[in-house]
């Protein structure tokens, strides 16, 4: 049952809600036959997928292992021929302006559209804004309480867009989750993520990413054809952060600036979202062409009639 359930197909695309995981006994990851089933299914995963999306799972599963380990549960490490994927810098996930310009002017939901504002003017995380509760919310100053990695409270802080969205996507209600589904919560839903005042559950990570891919098709392929829309991939949810650090580092934002906006610890964990897009460098070039200075510095003369 173990090595087999290893080998199945998981569901794709909608198919995924509601599915559930086959049965994987953990005395199984002692069987022999798995560290090459695990290799095989690794190569499979990562001709699929981005390297730093391999790399993050195999982290994940290797942690699991080891804990599996020190609880005496299993003995050995079925992962430990799987290498870790070489993942070249990506200096593309910076949306351009124009860009997110095109992006507010889709016609989507109320919902939606203050997610997506809210993710970029606060260049929080997508996970950190879907937790939010009514009550963490402080509209007068613009800035609402989230927790953070490791537990910590921390605050993001947003600008006009969200805040005029924000008092229709609320609609008077006092209290839980902020971003909600637009039904009622399934039955064996933590109590802490249906609003009770609607009885409607929190929207999901998934869903939410779901809703801003299928969105953002066009918007990311250009020259496609609207009817190939089903065959396209569009942008993910952390762009959005991404791109407000990077838009603010080109408009001349502090290092010690940046840290605060996007909560890290340390310059290095900041560095590969402050690079400076292609927009910019040609900007930066263009200012200080010689010839252009020339010619702006040139008076013209009158034409004489």
């Amino acid at each position: 049952m173990g090595v087999d359930a290893c080998r199945r197909t998981g569901p794709t695309g909608p198919a995924r809600r509601g599915a559930k995981p086959p049965v994987f006994p953990i005395a199984s990851i002692d069987d022999p036959a798995l560290p090459e089933v695990l290799a095989e299914l690794a190569a499979d995963r990562a001709d699929e997928m981005d390297a730093d999306t391999v790399n993050r799972e195999l982290s994940i599963a290797r942690k699991a292992i080891g804990w599996w380990q020190r609880q005496g549960w299993i003995i050995v490490d079925p992962t430990i021929g799987i290498e870790r994927r070489p993942a070249p810098p990506d200096r593309t996930k910076a949306l351009a302006e124009n860009q997110i310009a095109a992006l507010w002017c889709l016609d989507v939901a109320l919902r939606e559209k203050t997610l997506w504002k809210m993710l970029y003017e606060s260049a929080a995380r997508a996970d950190e804004v879907l937790c939010l509760n009514v009550e963490d919310l402080y509209p007068q100053d613009k800035r609402g309480k989230i927790t953070a990695k490791g537990g910590a409270t921390e605050w993001i802080h947003w600008q006009s867009g969200t805040a005029q969205l924000l008092p229709r996507l609320i609609a008077g209600r006092t209290r839980g989750p902020l971003f909600l589904t637009g039904r009622k919560a399934p039955a064996g839903t933590p109590s802490l993520d249906v609003c009770p005042e609607t009885g409607r559950a929190r929207l999901s990570y998934r869903r939410a990413e779901e809703i801003f891919e299928c969105a953002t098709r066009l918007l990311a392929n250009p020259l496609a054809s609207p009817e190939d829309i089903e065959d396209l991939d569009g942008w993910t949810l952390h762009r959005l952060r991404h791109s407000a650090l990077t838009h603010d580092a080109e408009g001349g934002t502090s290092t010690p600036m940046l840290l605060a906006r996007s909560r890290h610890a340390s310059v290095r964990s900041l560095e590969r979202y402050a690079r400076l897009g292609v927009d910019a460098v040609a900007r930066h070039v263009a200012e200080r062409d010689p010839a252009a200075r020339r010619r702006a510095r040139v008076p013209q003369r009158p034409v004489r009639r």
